[in-house]
């Protein structure tokens, strides 16, 4: 099976890449610059490519980026710090963004032949992420089958939506995905700054999954501030 992986650059991503790269069914990587506060996730999703010796696709959607205002990831807001389930990370949410990732990675798919999308999106997500949760991906997946039906067949593949981010950091380690070489968060210092909501949930899903964490950390401990505040609520 030829898959196109939606790659971030990120643990997710780049472990879902190097997880079907083992299994021998990747056939390329697809990215998106969506005017998004930083690129250095992007400079890490190429050396995914480049690593694992497939095309990489930049997909330059900046002018649409722009018209897909209030977000902290795409405007000049502060991006928050604490857990990804607290109510004030709903200011990272970019307005319909996978579901247009989405379809553009289906027509690269359906042009070069390819037999499934992948996305690793994971339960995790769904606290916030509406374009990440099951009810998405299975409506997703009928609209596409319908929007190519008869001229290329062509399926999503989910596999973590219904698992956490520790079974990702499970799940890559077992396939030597390099995790020091990905990039998740959102501020894009010179460091992951360990406050922000991904790299909380980044530090944190090591912790769970009981796999040493390589990256460092501006502020190395506030991850377990954020999870005792979120759990006392």
């Amino acid at each position: 099976m030829k898959t196109n992986v939606i790659c971030s650059g990120g643990l997710d991503s780049v472990s879902l890449a190097h997880i079907l790269a083992r299994q021998g069914a990747l056939a390329r990587l697809t990215s998106f610059d969506y005017g998004q506060r930083h690129r250095k996730e992007l400079d890490y999703a190429q050396a995914c490519a480049t690593r694992l010796c497939v095309p990489h696709h930049v997909i330059d959607m900046r002018a649409v980026g722009a018209a897909l205002t209030g977000s902290a990831l795409t405007d000049d807001i502060a991006v928050p710090d604490g857990h990804y389930a607290e109510d004030t990370m709903k200011i990272t949410v970019v307005p319909n963004r996978n579901a247009i990732m989405l379809s553009i990675a289906y027509g690269i798919s359906a042009a070069q032949g390819d037999d499934a999308v992948a996305t690793a999106v994971h339960g995790g997500d769904h606290f916030i992420y509406p374009d990440c949760r099951p009810q998405f991906t299975q409506a997703f997946d009928a609209m596409q089958r319908a929007a190519l039906d008869g001229y290329a067949q062509i399926a999503l593949h989910t596999p973590f939506v219904h698992r956490s981010k520790a079974d990702i950091v499970r799940d890559g380690a077992r396939v030597d995905t390099p995790f020091a070489q990905t990039w998740s968060c959102y501020k894009g210092g010179a460091q992951h700054c360990g406050r922000c909501g991904t790299c909380v949930e980044r530090r944190e899903a090591f912790d769970l999954a009981g796999i040493p964490d390589p990256t460092p950390y501006e502020d190395p401990t506030f991850w377990k501030q954020a999870i005792a505040s979120r759990e006392a609520i």
